[in-house]
């Protein structure tokens, strides 16, 4: 049976921890304006107002609408064809249910468009019942990911798969996400995330340590999620859009040039694309 499809309140205004946040990349240069500009920014991302108005923002603009369209068609291109329902988490700002049907929108605060209320750690689906489960600047957000991947491996259906979009360490992103970000990009740390609000709590590098730095670990860990692939992609088409907290007025049809241009380039990039398939039941 299908879940019930109404908002779960139950498991979000407390609880749930898992986030949207998109990466806020400022450019002022390493001033005091610039700082404050940041800490300002940072102080506004618990608020679902931030989301709402990030997904309008989304809306207006031309370069930054077209880049989003670029992950998704990522997303949408690694999708399994084993049966079942596509959960997004952190949908937040984003427009992704109007590129793949009856998707299962998700948020861990109540946000106006989006249709569940949910903790990644405790999934509220029925056990192989999830044909995918994907998100964008997602996973680096979600304290005890390792709940959530025994989540991942009992909510999907054998063949099914994660595929997410995240930050990722290369010689370009290290100091991006070091000194042009506000949250954390900890490379040394365990799979925990620092303290912080339900946004903002975070360590960017989380993804590299947990499919790249501790690979052996996760496949211990978790014996029935196969890492299919981790591709890097975006070194410089992200940076030129200022992110979506500070993004600039550019065409879409810029980006279309520059992600053009840049993809002999993508060993350098911001992201990587991880794709994990649920293996079949032995």
């Amino acid at each position: 049976m299908a879940p019930d499809r109404s908002p779960i309140a139950t498991l979000g205004e407390q609880n749930a921890q898992i986030t949207s946040i998109r990466p806020t990349i400022a450019f002022d240069g390493p001033s005091r304006g610039y700082t404050r500009s940041m800490s300002a920014a940072v102080d506004t991302l618990d608020d679902p107002e931030t989301t709402s108005a990030r997904r309008a923002l989304l809306r207006q603009s031309g370069y930054l609408h077209e880049l989003y369209r670029c992950w998704y068609r990522l997303l949408i291109q690694q999708l399994p064809t084993v049966p079942g329902q596509v959960l997004e988490l952190g949908s937040g700002g984003g427009f992704l249910n109007d590129c793949i049907p009856d998707l299962r929108t998700s948020d861990v605060m109540l946000i106006p468009g989006v249709e569940l209320v949910v903790d990644a750690r405790s999934l509220p689906f029925a056990d192989a019942s999830l044909r995918a489960i994907v998100g964008t600047n997602v996973l680096h957000h979600v304290p005890e990911i390792s709940r959530f991947f025994a989540e991942a491996a009992r909510t999907l259906a054998p063949g099914g798969r994660l595929v997410f979009i995240e930050p990722w360490p290369t010689a370009l992103s290290r100091p991006v996400f070091q000194f042009l970000h506000h949250e954390p990009f900890d490379q040394k740390r365990d799979w925990s995330i620092p303290a912080g609000g339900p946004l903002t709590a975070a360590n960017g590098a989380l993804p590299w340590i947990v499919f790249e730095r501790d690979r052996a670990e996760f496949e211990r860990r978790f014996p029935r999620l196969l890492v299919v692939s981790i591709d890097t992609l975006m070194p410089f088409s992200y940076l030129l859009s200022g992110g979506i907290g500070r993004s600039w007025p550019l065409p879409a049809g810029l980006f279309k040039l520059i992600e053009r241009f840049e993809r002999p380039f993508s060993c350098l990039g911001l992201f990587a694309c991880i794709v994990v398939e649920r293996r079949g039941d032995t």
